[in-house]
């Protein structure tokens, strides 16, 4: 028993423990967006498929020799691609399909690791029972999402806030190789010299009485409990990183729920209290509806989180009600991986490209509520009429908060890295706005003379502008990562190039064709397509007076461009003297400690410029308050009145680490952590 159930254990472990690990190590390749957990746990959750298939048709077709031999064979041939370190040649050049090539990516660096790992509980829990025929292999399930779960929660708290990425993969790497020999000998000894487990299924059939196989209702109710639990966990995991960022906290969090449910479920009936869960349940599902506009990251957090641990014991506790015979566990568990699967694909790649919006969590719910009327009939009518009840207040609410997203909104479109919407007001002043997710990323006023004020993030008071304004009077060259509605572009002058990089091309093609700040501009007007940090590395340089990162205020914080590296890379393409600019502004994350690291390492003065604009006053309607940092060598340039009044130093955290592309812990500058000044 104990051989069987610590290489369930270890083999969980490492399954889960490099979904973070690798995810993380590709995240900036790919704009740091949160789709790209999103793409990952879709692969994830194929590979945990075809390896749950391949237990399956293994176990069913092929006498256990011939399947231990097949299976020692396929660990050896896993060694071959150790360490599992991805290739740079990866990295998109900008005008890839993000997520086929994330999938492609991960099939070749860990796709067969991956699945022999995923084939572990089944297969092994297979073994187990042909050899303890009396003893029932569920609790090993159990204990293997129990290991998952640990493997999980040690990732942020024990594994990235110490250990290097590249040191994580050949740690891992390491001990996916100790797994490979105990699961081949366990293979291995497993069926030498056993004539019982030789002639398994023979041997079953003639001592016991024939267990037919499920029906197919039965089959379609387990896909349909995964397939659910599955798409609420990236609904929900998607809607709490949108507007804060992709940090491995928080998608671990939602996961380590979803585990924990199944660890529950499937360790012992008395877990799942069914009536208490179902009224729980039906709780739930409004009461999230109710809350999904909300931009709170407590409320969300609360709310969310317990709401998708109530939803995934429904699912989960109602499959480990409708589990079958120990003799057709890998069915069991075939249809549980294909519901996961198409949970997952459903969310990840159906959702991006078929919903204009974020509208799949809406959608979740109430189609969560349909699943709570099947399931709750059997009560009696009095159940069906309060489950009719629930669906209808979760649909109702759902709409609200659908109508929300699309009040005002002219235009709507979405693709892998996010939602965009063009949103029009007339009331204090005519004002159109590109919104980006839930965030606003500035607008333009309608009115024909005013089409290049500044506006937004950028008023004529804030950091950047107060900086522009003190430059010298010669042409100036700026560069600017994130393009969003264009409007830096409204502090340039004739003669100036204004250089964007924008990694979205539907950001390019709204700021185009919905704004006037870049056909309008007096100045020269460049923009590239693609990561802006990628695309530097690669060009010459440009010799920038100024460069702005704006890219830290949406969605979904861009980590490798606070790195040291990433530093390296924009003194490149700096003038000497020139300045480094960075949009701080943001609702739940604070780059300020990790700005003042790097100041201090390159030898630069960084100060924070905050401009507060007073809400609800018409006349600043079209300004934001901001919070930007200037960095440079040239303190003749901050020592100007116009920036020195407003600015106060930029100093460093004492104990932060300074961030590589090697090392990084966003948890670290959570505003849930280390709340703002």
């Amino acid at each position: 028993m104990s051989i069987y159930g610590c290489l369930i254990f270890l083999g969980s472990f490492l399954l889960f423990l490099v979904q973070p690990m690798i995810a993380k190590r590709i995240l900036p390749w790919f704009g740091g967006s949160a789709a790209v957990w999103a793409t990952c746990l879709v692969f994830f959750q194929t590979a945990l498929l075809a390896g749950y298939a391949y237990a399956d048709w293994t176990s069913r077709f092929l006498r256990p020799k011939r399947q231990a031999a097949l299976h020692i064979a396929l660990l050896a041939a896993s060694l071959l691609l150790l360490p599992i370190i991805p290739n740079v040649y990866w990295k998109p050049s900008g005008g890839e399909n993000p997520s086929l090539r994330i999938l492609v990516l991960l099939a070749a660096t860990v796709g067969l690791p991956y699945l022999l790992l995923a084939t572990t509980s089944p297969l092994v829990q297979t073994w187990f029972a042909r050899r303890y025929r009396q003893a029932t292999p569920y609790r090993l399930f159990a204990l293997s999402n129990l290991a998952s779960l640990l493997a999980l929660l040690s990732f942020p708290f024990a594994v990235e806030p110490w250990i290097a990425s590249t040191a994580q993969l050949k740690v891992w790497s390491a001990l996916f190789a100790a797994f490979v020999l105990l699961c081949a000998g366990t293979a291995y000894l497993g069926v030498r010299g056993k004539p019982g487990i030789e002639c398994g299924h023979a041997q079953e059939s003639a001592s016991s009485p024939p267990v037919p196989p499920p029906a197919a209702s039965r089959r379609l109710l387990w896909l349909a409990l995964a397939a659910m639990s599955s798409f609420m966990l990236l609904a929900v995991t998607n809607h709490i990183c949108r507007d804060v960022a992709a940090i491995p906290f928080l998608w671990i969090a939602p996961l380590a729920l979803y585990l924990l449910s199944f660890i529950l479920c499937f360790d012992h009936p008395r877990w799942y209290a069914r009536p208490v869960f179902l009224v729980l349940t039906a709780a739930a599902l409004p009461t999230l509806a109710w809350f999904s506009d909300s931009l709170n990251l407590r409320t969300i957090l609360f709310f969310f989180g317990l709401g998708l641990f109530v939803i995934c014991m429904f699912c989960h506790g109602e499959l480990s009600r409708l589990k079958p015979d120990p003799r057709h566990l890998t069915i069991y568990y075939l249809m549980i991986a294909i519901g996961g699967a198409l949970g997952g694909i459903l969310v990840g790649f159906g959702a991006p490209y078929l919903l204009p919006g974020y509208f799949e969590l809406q959608i979740g719910l109430v189609a969560c509520g349909l699943l709570l009327l099947l399931r709750t009939r059997s009560f009696g009518w009095w159940a069906t009429i309060v489950a009719i009840a629930v669906m209808g207040a979760t649909g109702w609410f759902s709409k609200n908060a659908i109508d929300y997203q699309l009040a005002g909104t002219q235009v709507m479109m979405r693709n892998f890295y996010s939602a965009l919407r063009i949103y029009e007001a007339r009331y204090p002043v005519p004002w159109r706005s590109l919104v980006h997710g839930g965030i606003m990323h500035g607008g333009e006023l309608l009115d024909p003379a005013m089409h290049l004020r500044p506006t937004g993030y950028y008023g004529p008071t804030c950091g950047v502008g107060r900086m522009l304004s003190v430059l010298p009077d010669a042409p100036r060259r700026v560069g600017v990562i994130g393009l969003g509605p264009g409007g830096i572009a409204a502090f340039a002058r004739k003669g100036d190039v204004f250089r964007f990089y924008e990694i979205d091309p539907q950001v390019i093609d709204l700021a185009y064709k919905q704004f006037y700040f870049l056909t309008e501009s007096p100045a020269k007007i460049e923009v590239e397509l693609g990561d802006g940090r990628l695309l530097l590395e690669r060009e010459p340089s440009q010799q920038f007076d100024v460069l702005v990162m704006d890219a830290f205020s949406g969605e979904s914080i861009p980590v490798h461009m606070l790195t040291r590296e990433a530093m390296a890379t924009f003194m490149r393409h700096l003038k000497p003297g020139g300045v480094l600019a960075f949009q701080a502004t943001n609702r739940y994350v604070d780059i300020e400690p990790v700005i003042a690291c790097l100041a201090e390492e390159y030898g630069l003065t960084a100060v924070l410029v905050s401009d507060f604009v007073g809400e609800g006053d018409g006349a600043n309607y079209w300004l934001c308050s901001t919070d930007q940092i200037l960095m440079t060598s040239n303190k003749a340039l901050l020592d100007n009145e116009a920036i020195r009044s407003v600015a106060r130093p930029v100093k460093p955290r004492p104990g932060f680490r300074i961030w590589t592309d090697d090392f990084s812990n966003l948890f670290d500058v959570l505003a849930i952590a280390h709340p703002r000044h």
